[in-house]
């Protein structure tokens, strides 16, 4: 039993006696983590999703044990009321273990298993830290191991994170950037290749390559997401499913599907599920390609607004804080920078998740928690800086149609509107005396000799240029 000294209480575990602060209700392995693992300050708190996730699982663990008869019905809605707690983040204060610690994460487990077993306790009416009419082991974690109920943890937390945050974010921003599309699909604007002039195109459809881009990122990631639904409790320590009921694993799928609405269901082989991690690795490089098509996205709209008359200037977007303290009147590109600086974040983090996820000995992954906090981060940050690029900049991006109508007039890239008619090497002459002696287009080729005035009028019309010949 747990005795009070002072402002902390003595509580035990296998290796003796641990004080604990009297106002907590984690026990003695969440101390001796906090005591033995003081690395950083990162904390499994991204949109609290992991205490949400330890919570659901064992409340989920918890009616399963007590459906299959390996609970007394009392225990059951003590645990379930006290973890109802810590999915509603009414005890958020009492995780405060941080991501560098064991690689099983098996301390995060013992913190919910101890938070919610004091909490049940104290519902009873008894002495937290007495073990006593729930014990932390044997009641809230029975019939599970750390080495299924984390990685079970890991896949709900990633689910929720990013069906419920990260791809709602990025279709606020597809649809914001498919209605500017369609706003501006007649402004035809010079091409650019190798940052180079090229033929024409019109700005709906480089709004529209942006979007499919969008689309496809999120495709990728919708198509991860059913590997991740599979989870690993039922596995218990090595994946033989040893103390736990054979119906286990699916009854808490079931119940956790019920509770979140999510389409989970218990791994079919254990030992891969707790032995790597694929699922998570797969999930985490769709959101890199995520973030590579996101930096694309915002570092076109840069490009394109960089000026305002020194540069390309052919978009404008809109003007959120000054930007330089010697400079008045500077503005910049504030939103796509900082989008570009969370997608490398985001690219590192993958690097970290595809490494960590190499590294499955025998029965076990011990790199959970840093692949579990890399991939919540990159989906939290996504999801942020979508909105945030899309409130601030995308639905404030418009044409400058008087340099986008300049830069057109004075494009060499017209000319190859030509070759159909006059062939390549004409063409190409045309285009460097243009060139090399400061005419437009129209000039040199009548003064080469090769087109009219009337046929190049007929022949170079910048929309024409935007689609395939006709039939």
């Amino acid at each position: 039993m747990a005795t009070k000294d002072g402002d902390w209480r003595i509580d035990k575990d296998s290796l003796g006696e641990v004080r604990v602060p009297a106002d907590r209700l984690w026990g003695a392995q969440t101390q001796r983590s906090i005591e033995n693992f003081p690395i950083g300050r990162d904390r499994f708190v991204w949109g609290r999703r992991v205490i949400r996730a330890l919570g659901l699982l064992k409340k989920a663990a918890a009616q399963a044990n007590g459906e299959l008869g390996q609970l007394a019905n009392e225990r059951v809605e003590l645990i379930a009321r006290a973890a109802d707690e810590v999915i509603a983040g009414d005890l958020d204060d009492q995780f405060p273990l941080v991501v560098w610690q064991t690689g099983s994460g098996t301390q995060s487990n013992m913190n919910a298993n101890e938070v919610i077993g004091n909490r049940a306790i104290q519902l009873a009416g008894g002495e937290v830290g007495s073990k006593t009419p729930v014990h932390p082991n044997d009641d809230v974690n029975r019939g599970q191991s750390s080495n299924d109920t984390f990685p079970t943890a890991m896949h709900i937390a990633a689910v929720e994170e990013v069906d419920d945050v990260l791809l709602p974010a990025v279709k606020v921003l597809r649809d914001t950037l498919a209605r500017k599309a369609s706003e501006h699909q007649d402004v035809v604007m010079v091409g650019r290749t190798h940052l180079q002039d090229a033929t024409p195109v019109k700005l709906g459809q480089v709004m529209a390559g942006w979007v499919a881009q969008l689309d496809h990122a999120s495709d990728g990631i919708r198509r991860a997401l059913p590997g991740v639904c599979e989870l690993a409790i039922g596995g218990t320590a090595v994946g033989t499913g040893l103390n736990s009921h054979a119906r286990f694993g699916d009854v808490v799928a079931a119940k956790l599907t019920e509770e979140t609405g999510k389409p989970f269901k218990a791994a079919a082989d254990k030992f891969a599920a707790l032995s790597a991690h694929d699922a998570m690795v797969d999930l985490s490089a769709a959101t890199r390609t995520l973030a590579i098509v996101l930096y694309k996205i915002a570092n076109d709209v840069r490009l394109y607004a960089m000026g305002p008359r020194a540069g390309i200037a052919e978009l404008t977007i809109p003007a959120n804080e000054p930007g330089s303290s010697i400079m008045p009147g500077k503005i910049n590109p504030t939103q796509s920078e900082a989008m570009t600086m969370v997608c490398a974040q985001v690219i590192g983090n993958d690097t970290t998740v595809a490494f960590a996820g190499s590294q499955g000995h025998f029965q076990l992954n011990v790199y959970k928690p840093v692949i579990l906090h890399n991939l919540l981060e990159s989906a939290s940050l996504l999801a942020d800086a979508s909105h945030a690029f899309n409130d601030n900049c995308a639905v404030g991006i418009e044409p400058n149609q008087s340099v986008i109508d300049d830069h057109l007039a004075n494009s060499l890239m017209l000319v190859t509107a030509l070759n159909p008619h006059i062939g390549y090497e004409k063409s190409a002459a045309i285009a460097v005396k243009a060139y090399r002696e400061d005419k437009s287009l129209k000039e040199s080729a009548v003064e080469l000799g090769y087109v009219s005035e009337d046929d190049f009028d007929k022949w170079v019309v910048p929309e024409d240029m935007t689609r395939p010949l006709d039939d």
